[in-house]
């Protein structure tokens, strides 16, 4: 798989995609991470890469040839592949894990960061596939959530965390939030770790951990109860802690 992001700083991109776990997945060849300056695509002497929008408004717009021009030449990295092209703006639909395992099945994704006002609305209509949002607020540019977009889609490529339960374990893997978790020492400052974490018995350790992730997805995301994969189990659970919890 490769990533691909298009940005007019490319210095920043490069700082994070070459860090920790992204950076080591990079180093292996385990996923091609990669960040492209736009500006030296621009066909004007001066680099210009942003213009005044037609109509008047405050700000400047991101103009499409040169960004058109520099997705031509991405493309031409990996011929024969279509790429997924994801432009990242407070309009798209909000990004979540459902999205990330679907993505993470391409062969080729290429991330468009927008800056100042955006981009000329025939780069959105000429190269983009999916129009990407990680929320409902306004950055100054779509780098940081294009690095957020990678970061979450390479995770889950084999091998690049070491583990498959590293995320198959995680939040939002099986519709719930994840269960809390505990080092050494087993007690701090008159916190314990729990027993059923100490008891060596996998069984309920696994059976203690699924209801901690339950009481988590309650008690701070219930919306997503309604969308998870619960068991019969799971239901008398959440049913008993509702009534014994409720103020």
């Amino acid at each position: 798989m490769k990533i691909t992001i298009m940005t007019l700083f490319k210095e920043t991109i490069d700082q994070i995609l070459n860090y920790s776990i992204m950076g080591r997945a990079k180093k292996s060849n385990q996923i091609e991470l990669e960040a492209i300056d736009i500006r030296p695509f621009a066909a004007n002497k001066h680099h210009q890469v942003d213009d005044y929008p037609y109509g008047g408004g405050a700000g400047m717009l991101m103009m499409a040839q040169p960004i058109c021009d520099c997705f031509e030449h991405v493309k031409e990295t990996m011929p024969g592949v279509k790429p997924r092209v994801l432009y990242m703006t407070p309009q798209g639909k909000v990004w979540n894990q459902q999205m990330a395992e679907e993505f993470a099945k391409e062969e080729h994704i290429v991330i468009l960061c927008g800056h100042y006002e955006g981009v000329d609305q025939r780069v959105i209509d000429e190269i983009v596939t999916d129009e990407i949002s990680i929320g409902d607020y306004v950055l100054t540019g779509g780098e940081l959530p294009a690095v957020i977009i990678a970061d979450s889609i390479m995770r889950l490529k084999p091998g690049v965390l070491g583990k498959q339960e590293s995320f198959e374990e995680e939040s939002f893997s099986d519709g719930l939030l994840e269960y809390p978790h505990y080092t050494r020492p087993a007690e701090f400052r008159g916190r314990k770790v729990p027993a059923e974490l100490l008891s060596g018995n996998h069984k309920k350790i696994e059976e203690f951990r699924r209801e901690q992730s339950l009481i988590n997805t309650y008690n701070k995301r219930p919306d997503l109860l309604k969308k998870a994969n619960l068991s019969i189990k799971d239901k008398r659970f959440l049913e008993n802690y509702a009534k014994n919890h409720c103020k």
